[in-house]
Formats: C-alpha cells, sequence, structure tokens
C-alpha cells in the first residue's frame, strides 16, 4: 500500500494575505507577476489569495486575468473588475470589500516589486507586531534599478521633501509595496483625500497621526518590464500640490 504525504502545515497560524493588485494595460505583466506571487506563497506556506482589480483596461488585462483563474483556480485569482479607471485609493477599497484574509499586501503589478520581498514583510510584522510594514528603497540594502537620472532624481526629491516637511518617521514615503493588517488599511482609506502618487504618502502619515505601528523592509525596486510608466508632468505637479496640502492640514 502506497503511503500518504503528510500535508504540510500552514506557516500562517491562521493568517491569511490577501493581495491587491490594481490594473491598467498590464496584460503583458500580469501572468508574470501572479505566477511569481503563486510560487513566493507556495514555497513560504502562508494561506493567501490575490485580487486583480481591472479599472477597464483596453489592452485585453481582464481577459488574461480570466486566463489565470483557469489556471491558479477561482479560490486564488479572484477578478472584481471595474468600468474605468476610478483612482488607486477606491481600488483599494473596492478590492477590500472582497478580501477574506486578515492581512493585506498592496503592490504593483508591473513587476516593480518582486513578490520575494513578502515573507520578510510577513516575518517583520510578526517580530513587532506591526500594524503596517513598508518596502523602503532608502535604507539597509535597498535600491532603485532601471530608472534614468531624471526619475531618480525626481524620486529623491519629492521623498527628500516629504521628510522635511511630514517628519512621517519612515524612510520611503512615496513607495507601494506595504502590508498591512485590515483593518488598518480599512481605517486609513476611510481617512485619506489624496489621489495618485500622494495617496501612498498621506497614508503613512495619516498611520502616524493614529499611532499605527511602522516596521521597514529593504526592497529592490526596479522599473517595469513591459508598458510605459504612468508618470507624467501633471503627476508631478499634483504630488507637489498634495504635499503641500498634507503639509498645511497634517
Amino acid at each position: 500500500m502506497a503511503s500518504r504525504k503528510t500535508p504540510k502545515p500552514n506557516r500562517g497560524n491562521g493568517n491569511k494575505y490577501s493581495v491587491l493588485l490594481p490594473t491598467y494595460n498590464e496584460r503583458e505583466n500580469l501572468p508574470l507577476i501572479v505566477w511569481l506571487l503563486v510560487k513566493c506563497f507556495g514555497e513560504s506556506e502562508y494561506d493567501y489569495e490575490i485580487i486583480v482589480i481591472d479599472d477597464g483596461s483596453p489592452d485585453g488585462t481582464q481577459e488574461v486575468a480570466e486566463q489565470l483563474q483557469k489556471i491558479y483556480g477561482k479560490d486564488k485569482i479572484l477578478l472584481r473588475p471595474r468600468a474605468k479607471k476610478l483612482g488607486l485609493g477606491t481600488a483599494y477599497i473596492y478590492g477590500m470589500k472582497h478580501a477574506t484574509g486578515n492581512f493585506i499586501v498592496i503592490m504593483d503589478a508591473d513587476l516593480s516589486h518582486h513578490p520575494k520581498f513578502i515573507p520578510q514583510f510577513i516575518e517583520k510584522q510578526k517580530e513587532g507586531d506591526y500594524d503596517l510594514v513598508s518596502g523602503t528603497r532608502y535604507k539597509g540594502d535597498g535600491g532603485v534599478y532601471g530608472w534614468d537620472l531624471r526619475r531618480k532624481l525626481i524620486s529623491r526629491g519629492a521623498n527628500f521633501l516629504s521628510q522635511v516637511l511630514l517628519r512621517p518617521g519612515a524612510s520611503d514615503l512615496t513607495g507601494s509595496f506595504r502590508l498591512y493588517k485590515k483593518e488598518v488599511l480599512e481605517s486609513l482609506v476611510e481617512r485619506c483625500v489624496s489621489k495618485g502618487y500622494v495617496f501612498q504618502m498621506e497614508m503613512i502619515v495619516r498611520a502616524r497621526q493614529l499611532n499605527y505601528t511602522v516596521g521597514e523592509v529593504p526592497i529592490s525596486f526596479v522599473d517595469r518590464v513591459y508598458g510605459e510608466s504612468k508618470l507624467g508632468g501633471n503627476e508631478i505637479v499634483s504630488f507637489v500640490k498634495g504635499l503641500l496640502t498634507l503639509f498645511a492640514t497634517t
């Protein structure tokens, strides 16, 4: 008689991690990031789900997500599309409504954020029972790869200005690779009024105001492999306006 394999114990101790992936024109990147996420969670043995929130991408991102559901299962890949581009903050709110995990991971779907760092986020969170853990490009062995000098100067300048004006107690305000306790993310999103790139910054500032604890993990940020960056002149102007608004109101 063949011996049965003993199932591996779940390392999460009852925790489940819901990954929110807001997408817009990411059909080339989505299969790769989902494969990396499935591999990462499979190897680390944490319970997970991936929620794809597509904002009506004209490039067929939604159709790709449907194919991924057939490959990995609808219990692991949840597709929650919206009719049009409605912003990052509302995408998180919408995604959280469908999340069954008690922890939420937010990250970019364009391969800028490698899922290999997620187990480090989880271990860091457990280490200090942090309310949120943020990936940082500006601490330890963190860094940015693939950007030209202009992008690096914009990012460094934005982060420096933010540090001087807001004193947030975190080294990377503009990053968007984070792990939150679900109830903490819900509380922060309810209070945030910013849109675009300022949204991530306001999340950290509000966390400080509410005395939430923040842990940091150094990460490597790599410029997108496929598609074009969504950072343009309008976004930079909006960032500066948003920064000044936060400075005046927090």
